[in-house]
């Protein structure tokens, strides 16, 4: 049922790494019935901590510290932060250097958070592209990991697309190095969340795992790409799903290098829902984006500010069995001489994600110039393991001279890559 001939199928899969943790906030309260707010939770801790004599305070210390810094650089930093953050929880108690550092333990945890899969990737071509031979090309790639609790935290990868259509991918270092939150202060839903990364001694390392109340279950499905402006000037954005447990919304991240990241709130209609994914550019002076606000169809929406987009039509619908149940993207949209290729996810039977191609008219991407009748990916039904069996799913791919690279996940489980002929991909369209 697939056009299985039409891609090239790396060897090369992404696999969850429980091993892979990095140190996050623990926060501890009383049940409702049992708060005691002359004496709060956080607070009977940290007294508990300030009465330890020296050498048992000492002989704790050294039992948490020496796996801590094997397995984190930063280990004594982020305990001494977290004390500084859970300073007004536990005050009036006093501590000194080393009963800080030991209370910062206590309201932390480690949190492997690509304990359970690692899948829906997107691409981007890396700023760097020295030292390769002819034909290849350096990408980074943003990974959705699962960790306990089915959180959701962004990952990162780098890797080289030689030539020969190999795909190679640098070893990720063995721990991720939290963010620090510069600026959040909750008041408005538009309110900037800025974050920095500036330990990271590579991009494996950082990890965007929840901090708001709105992101509480997850960081969802990042669609990464290089934005550019009518200035000439370009940056790194991205669209995500926020899921707080019971609702979702759109955000989108930027980052000018990897180290500090802006995450912002989207408003208007688009606001509530999931997958949207933004053009690489503006389309007659206004921002365009794809979205799936109906859970159905795909929808192309424009809009004279980033972070707010309402209305929009529906350009693509369900037409072949295979999206029967739903479409949407699979990242953003390309440029190409013959116009905006776009990857497409189609829904069928026993739920099954099949991923498929259309092209959009360059000047008016409402103009469906072209779609493919069957799916260019199909999960096999005699191989459905995963943790959610039959599907296939990407945030995203890249185009390079005339031949696409597809990262894509495998039954939310792990990520592998496939690569097409453009030219192939549009002789497949109807």
């Amino acid at each position: 049922m697939a056009d299985d001939d039409i891609l090239t199928h790396a060897k090369v899969v992404l696999k969850p790494d429980p091993s892979r943790t990095v140190i996050r906030p623990f926060d501890l309260a009383d049940p409702a019935a049992f708060a005691d707010e002359a004496h709060p939770r956080a607070q009977r801790i940290a007294q508990r901590v300030l009465e330890l004599d020296g050498d048992r305070l000492e002989s704790i210390i050294a039992a948490v510290m020496t796996p801590m810094t094997k397995r984190h650089a930063n280990a004594e930093r982020y305990f001494r932060q977290r004390f500084e953050e859970m300073r007004p929880a536990i005050w009036p108690c006093e501590a000194n250097d080393r009963q800080a550092l030991l209370i910062g333990a206590y309201f932390s945890e480690e949190y492997a958070f690509e304990a359970a899969a690692l899948f829906n990737p997107s691409i981007i071509l890396d700023d760097d592209q020295s030292g390769l031979p002819p034909g290849a090309v350096r990408f980074l790639l943003s990974l959705r990991g699962i960790g306990e609790g089915h959180v959701s935290s962004v990952t990162f990868r780098r890797g080289v697309w030689n030539g020969d259509g190999d795909v190679a991918i640098e070893e990720p270092s063995p721990y991720g190095v939290p963010l620090t939150i510069e600026q959040h202060d909750g008041r408005t839903e538009r309110t900037t969340l800025r974050m920095s990364c500036m330990e990271q001694r590579d991009i494996s390392e950082a990890v965007l795992f929840p901090v708001t109340p709105s992101q509480h279950q997850g960081i969802e499905d990042l669609r990464l790409l290089r934005l550019s402006e009518e200035d000439g000037s370009s940056c790194i954005v991205g669209t995500y799903t926020a899921f707080s447990g019971a609702e979702v919304r759109q955000e989108i991240l930027r980052t000018p290098d990897f180290h500090s990241f802006e995450l912002v709130p989207v408003q208007g209609d688009m606001a509530g829902y999931k997958g949207m994914a933004l053009f690489p550019r503006r389309i007659g002076g206004r921002y365009a984006a794809l979205g799936r606000q109906d859970s159905e169809n795909i929808w192309l929406l424009d809009s004279d500010d980033l972070y707010t987009w309402n209305g929009g039509r529906k350009i693509i619908s369900p037409r072949w069995p295979w999206e029967y149940v739903q479409m949407g993207n699979c990242g953003s949209p390309i440029e190409l001489d013959e116009g905006w290729l776009v990857l497409t996810h189609g829904v069928g039977m026993v739920r099954a994600y099949c991923m498929g191609a259309c092209l959009l008219d360059k000047d008016d991407p409402s103009k469906l110039l072209g779609r493919t009748a069957r799916p260019l990916l199909f999960p096999s039904f005699a191989d459905a393991g995963g943790y959610v069996p039959n599907v296939v799913y990407s945030c995203g791919a890249l185009v390079h001279d005339r031949t696409l690279l597809l990262p894509y996940g495998v039954g939310d489980t792990v990520t592998t890559f496939a690569s097409a002929p453009i030219d192939h991909i549009l002789a497949a369209m109807e």
